[in-house]
């Protein structure tokens, strides 16, 4: 019998076959978070995520014998501050200084199940995440858990306004939902919010430039006049 070759790949693929995610609701949360923390986090070594694998721990697999399975999930967004942001096809534990992410978010989708969840929030317990907060965009509804050296604290939509003890940015529900801000208390940018955000900067740079075009040309035009009248304005 041939046996297929056991390959890095074959024991920590880069995706489990399921979708980032089920609605664009969902995917505007997922975006909207990572997008958000890689601007917080942007003047500190912090990777930041969205639905990328994770694999906790290193499987071993002896010749002849049928590869173990791998535990691990792929939160919507996490945070692993100590490590630098840079593109990896899968967050493989042991080859990041063993630092496992430090804060998870999961946003539900109507697909997820409280089996799933509840299975999620052991994984994150077991595997040294310490937030996990949890939101569902259609019922509103919101709970965390942060680890206190050895004990769990769960946090509930009592618990609000939340401040997450890592990150320090601020969880407030509303009428409309759920918010999330930066420390300083401005709301995460969706991503129009963003574009608007650039192109608000785009405008403000092409004005300082106008304006310096604009101060060169009347430079020019007094030089000019000066030459008229037989002085050379570089000698003043």
């Amino acid at each position: 019998m041939v046996q297929t070759p056991i390959t890095p790949q074959t024991l920590y693929p880069d995706s489990d076959g399921k979708p980032m995610a089920d609605n664009t609701e969902q995917y505007k949360w997922i975006v909207m978070l990572v997008e958000n923390l890689k601007r917080l986090l942007q003047d500190q070594t912090a990777f930041v995520a969205g639905d990328l694998l994770w694999y906790p721990i290193k499987v071993e697999s002896l010749p002849g014998e049928e590869p173990q399975k791998a535990p691990c999930q792929a939160p919507d967004a996490m945070v692993v501050l100590g490590r630098p942001d840079n593109y990896q096809g899968s967050y493989q534990q042991w080859k990041e200084g063993n630092i496992a992410p430090q804060v998870v978010f999961e946003i539900l989708s109507p697909s997820n199940s409280h089996l799933e969840m509840a299975e999620k929030q052991r994984f994150y317990q077991k595997y040294g995440v310490l937030e996990m907060y949890f939101y569902d965009p259609k019922t509103k509804n919101f709970w965390g858990f942060t680890r206190s050296e050895d004990n769990w604290n769960f946090v509930t939509e009592l618990n609000l306004p939340w401040i997450s003890p890592l990150l320090k940015i601020r969880f407030e529900m509303f009428e409309d939902g759920l918010e999330v801000s930066y420390p300083n208390g401005e709301p995460f940018k969706t991503l129009s919010g963003f574009a608007q955000e650039r192109d608000q900067a785009q405008s403000e740079r092409d004005q300082a430039q106008a304006q310096r075009d604009q101060a060169q040309e009347e430079r020019d035009r007094l030089a000019a006049k000066l030459r008229e009248l037989g002085v050379d304005p570089d000698q003043l």
